[in-house]
């Protein structure tokens, strides 16, 4: 029997037109730069072919094709009889023939993107077993309970993901099997047990499926490819792609090899290493591996793995060869490798390997030390850095190291990590920061802008829904706080403050840890470390001060910010948001009392109160910034996002107000808008209520007079937020400019705007004839270009997305073909 018959079959030229393309290629006939075709797997595995690595035969099925599928659900007119005469040269090559019951080949069918997604796609091993074939393989090795175990471990991972049977149904009968046999170890199972789990298999996928096991193995290769195709597009595949920013892939490759056996004894095993140490980046062989097992016993955790070192005690010859390999790899890669190895009956194959995932120390020490070693230049190793890896220095991370019980996973939306208390409300986080100072985790379904001083309060924000662009994402990763959003698993009841994930009921007080890193939600209190300046990241950033061409700026509110800004090489503050400086205990209810007095004699006494706040921050900025560009923007955000929103503290605030509870809700609900991002904000917050950003530009002024009379050199930006029309603009400068025209001025300044708003862009020739910069701020850009709002994106972008209509959530990119063009036609028109 052919593939062809089995019914990967040839599709209609009345559908399709004849392609005469190569799908598939053996591994003799690719190399390392064949990644978008043959995929990184596959491409990889050819080159070490090319370059002598011992890597068992095999071929490799095209993206091409699976683009086709996906595309098509059928398969391109040649592919099946070039798949079948691969098939038969791996034949030739290995001395054995697929499907024959005394002589048996068997195949692995693994996944392989352009680019590496470890663990988001599927693999079958030992595929080609059947009750006739493992006979034959019993001819073959003269041990019963290999072929066995063999053919149970290929049983469960067909039934799991060609036929999509709940693997614990597998797992609770070989834990069964143990029990009654009285072991402890897979491995301790004799050969009949393990023929009677193989039944016990086949029962299992029956009585799920409704359908017998495949026994051709040309309908099990047939499934097992498509299971693969399929599984490019599953939820953890998807989710990991739109994460990680991958687009514009056709697919995934197969990567089909002939089977080599970890699990044939004491002599024969599997691990995974990688080349340095992937948490430190020493210069050292790191892995585990596992002696009579096969690939999935290492990551299952049925068995303890050992550590890599421990192998030269039990096969010195190969560990002696795994070094050799890391050198040869690392030298023709020129990268720090993650392998996958097996040892067969005392022979080393190399199954896999890959520019290799690690913590951004390690890349930086990585980086480093090869330039150092003369294996790169400094200009590769500043490319091979990932700038959002990069972004975790920045802020408190796990040590490295630490166990943890990761109890739930959602979106890594903010980098960095924290530990605190659990609190379900706004209030509540305010009210117990004020009294304690503790350590705090708010825990909402979804946050909104009347959230903003409990987020401020809290370390760190877990929501169950929303994405990387939902509210909490954003706002966190403007304030520099560990954010998990979407965390489906999480079930968020805020009136009986109780967070449900599993079986497990946590309360309000409860301690958990979040890894905004990772998206790992965490039981208990872990052990952080604070965000440092290694001497590997001093090193490669004097390099990329060598050759960079442009300056850096950072956004910091704050004195820390600022100072941990220096620290990290700012050459200066390019967004400090004002309003963020509101929402403190001691200052929400001046900027409250301002919202609510009726006129502008109302408003003097809370602009005199929050004006003396302002002009000790921007003190404190200046002095610590010393001499360097800052730029502070007026205030910017609707009103309504300073007031309350639950029935306390609106019960306080009206009392204090000497207003009805419902007349205080009456106000605030004709504050909110339909539409608040494009309503009443920015410099119509000026216009409407001058007073407002005439006493924040005497704040910057007068603060900006005093440090600059200690010595200290102050240069400081006035930036007008949302400018849309270039009156706008022309107004609140003249404002501004009659405050600094009624001080003695000792310092240099600059008044300018942020481009926000389409129109400004159309029209920046008019604001750059008063002007003295414009910067852009393209979130709003890019809400106002695509008339999208990052509160509500989340709840169709996925669909998008998967239906390629995007490649990429705008909110988290410069969109080039319009956001990017309209910021170009804004630059070309403001130097004009």
């Amino acid at each position: 029997m052919t593939l062809a018959s089995s019914s990967i079959a040839k599709a209609s030229t009345e559908t399709h037109e004849k392609d005469l393309k190569k799908y598939v290629y053996s591994f003799g006939e690719g190399d390392k730069t064949m990644k978008d075709l043959l995929g990184g797997k596959g491409a990889n595995l050819a080159e070490m072919t090319r370059i002598g690595v011992n890597v068992p035969h095999g071929f490799i099925v095209t993206t091409d094709v699976c683009e086709f599928y996906n595309n098509f659900g059928d398969y391109p007119d040649e592919f099946a009889e070039q798949l079948q005469d691969k098939l038969e040269q791996l034949e030739y090559k290995m001395k054995k023939k697929f499907a024959n019951e005394k002589n048996p080949l068997l195949i692995s069918v693994r996944s392989g993107a352009a680019i590496s997604m470890p663990g988001m796609m599927d693999t079958i091993l030992n595929l080609g077993l059947n009750s006739s074939t493992v006979e034959g393989l019993i001819g073959q090795t003269r041990d019963a309970r290999f072929a066995y175990d063999s053919f149970r471990r290929f049983l469960q991972m067909f039934g799991e993901v060609v036929l999509k049977v709940n693997k614990n149904l597998f797992e609770e009968a070989l834990s069964e099997k143990k029990k009654i046999s009285n072991k402890k170890q897979d491995h301790e199972l004799s050969a009949e047990e393990m023929m009677e789990l193989c039944d016990d298999f086949k029962k299992i996928i029956k009585d799920e499926t409704t359908r017998e096991f495949p026994e051709n193995p040309y309908e099990q290769l047939k499934l097992a490819i498509e299971a693969v195709f399929n599984s490019w597009n599953n939820d953890r595949a998807s989710l990991y792609r739109n994460i990680n920013g991958i687009k514009d892939l056709n697919g995934t490759a197969v990567n089909i090899q002939a089977m080599v056996f970890g699990n044939m004894g004491k002599d024969s095993g599997t691990g995974v290493v990688f080349t340095r140490n992937p948490s430190t980046g020493e210069n050292e062989l790191y892995g585990e591996f596992l002696m009579n097992a096969q690939g999935e016993d290492v990551v299952s955790g049925v068995r303890t793995p050992e550590t890599i070192s421990e192998l030269k005690n039990i096969d010195k010859i190969s560990y002696n060869k795994l070094l050799d390999l890391k050198e040869t790899l690392e030298t023709h890669y020129l990268d720090m490798q993650d392998i996958e190895f097996t040892i067969q009956k005392g022979e080393l194959f190399i199954l896999q390997t890959r520019n290799a995932k690690r913590s951004a120390a390690s890349f930086l020490r990585v980086a480093r030390d090869m330039v150092e070693e003369g294996l790169i230049e400094r200009e590769d190793a500043i490319k091979m850095l990932d700038p959002t890896q990069l972004n975790q220095l920045l802020h408190p991370q796990i040590k490295p190291g630490t166990e943890k019980k990761i109890i739930a996973k959602g979106l890594p939306a903010s980098p960095g990590a924290a530990c605190g208390k659990i609190v379900f409300s706004s209030e509540d986080a305010s009210q117990l920061f004020e009294k304690t100072s503790e350590k705090l985790i708010l825990v909402r379904k979804e946050t909104s802008p009347e959230d903003l001083s409990g987020m401020n309060c809290a370390s760190g924000i877990l929501t169950s829904k929303g994405g990387m662009t939902s509210h909490a994402a954003v706002v966190c990763r403007a304030m520099g706080k560990c954010c998990i959003s979407g965390c489906s698993e999480a079930i968020v009841n805020t009136s009986a403050k109780k967070l449900i994930i599993g079986d497990k009921v946590y309360k309000e007080g409860d301690v958990i840890s979040l890894d905004g890193n990772t998206g790992d939600v965490i039981d208990g209190e872990v052990p952080l470390k604070s965000p440092e300046i290694s001497d590997d990241f001093a090193e490669i950033m004097s390099w990329a001060d060598d050759i960079r061409t442009i300056k850096i700026r950072t956004n910091a509110d704050t004195v820390s910010d600022c100072g941990q800004a220096i620290k990290f090489g700012a050459e200066g503050i390019g967004l400090c948001r004002t309003e963020h400086m509101f929402f403190a205990e001691d200052r929400i209810n001046f900027i409250r009392s301002l919202i609510l007095s009726k006129d502008v004699k109302e408003r003097t006494k809370p602009l005199e109160q929050l004006k003396k706040f302002q002009i000790k921050d921007f003190k404190e900025i200046f002095e610590v910034m010393d001499g360097r560009p800052t730029t502070i923007r007026f205030l910017d955000p609707p009103l309504h996002e300073f007031l309350p929103e639950d029935q306390a503290t609106i019960n306080k605030l009206a009392k204090d107000k000497q207003l009805t509870s419902n007349e205080l809700k009456s106000i605030i609900k004709n504050l909110k808008e339909a539409n608040p991002m494009l309503g009443h904000r920015g410099c119509r917050l000026g216009i409407t209520f001058p007073e407002i950003y005439k006493m924040q530009a005497e704040a910057i002024t007068e603060a900006a007079i005093q440090v600059s009379k200690t010595g200290k050199k102050v240069k400081v930006e006035y930036e007008i937020p949302f400018t849309g029309v270039s009156e706008e603009f022309f107004y609140l400068k003249k404002l501004i400019m009659e405050v600094i025209e009624d001080n003695d001025i000792n310092f240099d300044y600059k008044i300018g705007t942020m481009i926000e708003i389409p129109r400004a862009c159309l029209v920046a020739d008019e604001i750059a004839q008063e002007a003295d910069f414009i910067s852009f701020g393209t979130n709003d850009l890019t809400q106002m270009t695509f008339a999208y709002s990052r509160d509500d994106i989340g709840s169709f972008m996925h669909d998008y997305l998967n239906k390629g209509i995007l490649n990429t959530d705008p909110m988290t990119s410069i969109d080039q073909k319009g956001v990017g063009r309209l910021m170009e036609i804004c630059i070309n028109f403001a130097r004009k």
